[in-house]
């Protein structure tokens, strides 16, 4: 559903990674933990354009993982999924492992 979805301009469209609540042997892990607001990239706006004309291409791919603002975004409902969508400019960094 969500690759219907192109964004226009600089824009990302986000499916936050929602932490697990416990772990594989069954043990609740509080709230506090999972603080890290992190999401992967679904799909990719062209870019957006300088004032000269110019392509800006945006900076990121389908399937980076990102660090993200605690406030911002627009959120989309898609099917029964939930994803938001950020400018390039908003996004924090990249996540590596």
């Amino acid at each position: 559903m969500a690759k219907r979805l192109i964004p226009s301009l600089n824009r990302i469209l986000i499916e936050k990674v929602v932490p697990p609540s416990k772990t594989n042997a069954g043990i609740l892990l509080p709230e506090k933990t999972n603080k890290l607001n992190s999401g992967k990239v679904v799909a990719v706006g062209p870019g957006a354009r300088d004032r000269d004309g110019k392509l800006i291409p945006v900076t990121l791919k389908e399937g980076d993982t990102v660090l993200l603002p605690e406030y911002g975004g627009t959120e989309v409902k898609l099917g029964d999924k939930e994803y938001h969508l950020f400018r390039d400019d908003d996004i924090l960094g990249t996540l590596h492992d």
